[in-house]
């Protein structure tokens, strides 16, 4: 399964492979980065229906993680990727308009990781 990572924070990319080294090694699941939203359009644009699942932050510079959902919501229908919306801020506000825009889940920071691992398993399988 091919996961995109999107975070301005560029920090993510080293937690996610040594979080996931054993699904990496074992090519159960492989992680792509982008540390925009801008970025997460470029990858999708080059990468279409590469990648299964897409985590992305909600506050970032530029592009929010929430307009970067509401794009791919609107245009890569055929499959859509599942997106998963991580924020700093677990308030009702950004939840509900994540929701809103086609949001598949929600996480808060810092990730649990044991947490994202269970929900990720029937999505692998």
């Amino acid at each position: 399964m091919k996961i995109l990572v999107v975070d301005d924070e560029q920090d993510v990319q080293v937690l996610f492979q040594q979080r996931f080294r054993k699904e990496i090694k074992s090519g159960e699941m492989q992680f792509d980065f982008a540390f925009s939203g801008e970025d997460a359009i470029k990858y999708l644009n080059e990468h279409e229906q590469e990648a299964v699942l897409i985590l992305s932050d909600i506050n970032m510079p530029g592009m929010s993680g929430l307009e970067l959902l509401g794009h791919i919501k609107q245009k890569y229908l055929k499959p859509p990727p599942i997106v998963m919306m991580i924020t700093a801020y677990g308030d009702a506000e950004n939840y509900n308009m994540a929701k809103q825009l086609g949001a598949d889940d929600f996480l808060t920071k810092p990730v649990d990781f044991n947490l994202l691992k269970e929900k990720l398993k029937p999505i692998s399988q």
